[in-house]
């Protein structure tokens, strides 16, 4: 009778339980939901009318909900203060992602509800413009001089709101004494991009001076700015 000298199988194992053991379970495992956005457009061109005319856009960003995106296309050269702050108003209660687009012009208190999305966006050939209110009034003159104190009063006070940090208060304050503040496409970008570093949005002259004169002291010269390309003529 011949006896084996090597060790016996495991009984009650198969290779295919050699194959498992083999088998590794994957690092990450995938999933996969799906919701809803809704992506809608307003284009804001021409004058700015009665609030009655813009009931629409005021009630989709009342009702919007966080995973919408609502684009406020901007043409326009400024018109009713009431409706453009009842539009600004709108944007800030609205729980939906407001991304407003300069695509030209937007002057006076198109220039505002600008300011007021939640990610701005300027093409390459755009102004903005900021001035002073105008208005007429009737009445007695008590009743006239109360109306003009009170409307300049609440004017700055809404620019302040809106047009602060992107506007300097130096900037707002001669706005209030009557002059206009034009800006081109490179003004606002520059402006928007001190804001995301977290600067002002306009550099004083004595921190400029600083600079150069930190450059000049560390052995580097600062580079002159630019020439500006002449426009070319109609």
């Amino acid at each position: 009778m011949t006896h084996s000298l090597g060790p016996s199988p495991l009984l009650g194992r198969s290779s295919d339980d050699d194959d498992d053991d083999d088998v590794k379970l994957p690092a990450f495992r995938r999933y996969e939901s799906q919701g809803v956005i809704r992506q809608i457009s307003y284009y804001l061109s021409g004058e700015i009318v009665d609030p009655i005319q813009y009931t629409d856009l005021l009630y989709t960003l009342r009702t919007a909900s966080a995973t919408d995106l609502i684009f406020l296309h901007l043409n326009t050269p400024g018109g009713n203060f009431d409706t453009g702050l009842q539009i600004i108003n709108n944007i800030a209660a609205s729980d939906a992602h407001v991304i407003t687009i300069l695509e030209a012009r937007a002057f006076s208190m198109g220039a505002l509800i600008f300011l007021a999305g939640d990610e701005l966006i300027v093409h390459d050939t755009c102004q903005l413009m900021f001035h002073n209110y105008s208005s007429a009034s009737v009445g007695k003159g008590n009743e006239q001089a109360a109306q003009v104190m009170a409307s300049r009063k609440w004017f700055d006070k809404v620019m302040r709101n809106v047009c602060r940090p992107f506007l300097t208060d130096q900037e707002l304050e001669r706005i209030s004494k009557g002059e206009d503040i034009w800006l081109d496409t490179d003004d606002i970008r520059r402006r928007l991009l001190h804001l995301q570093k977290g600067e002002p949005a306009v550099r004083s002259r004595s921190s400029k001076s600083k600079a150069a004169s930190a450059a000049t002291d560390n052995g580097t010269a600062a580079k002159p700015s630019r020439k500006p390309r002449s426009s070319k003529p109609d």
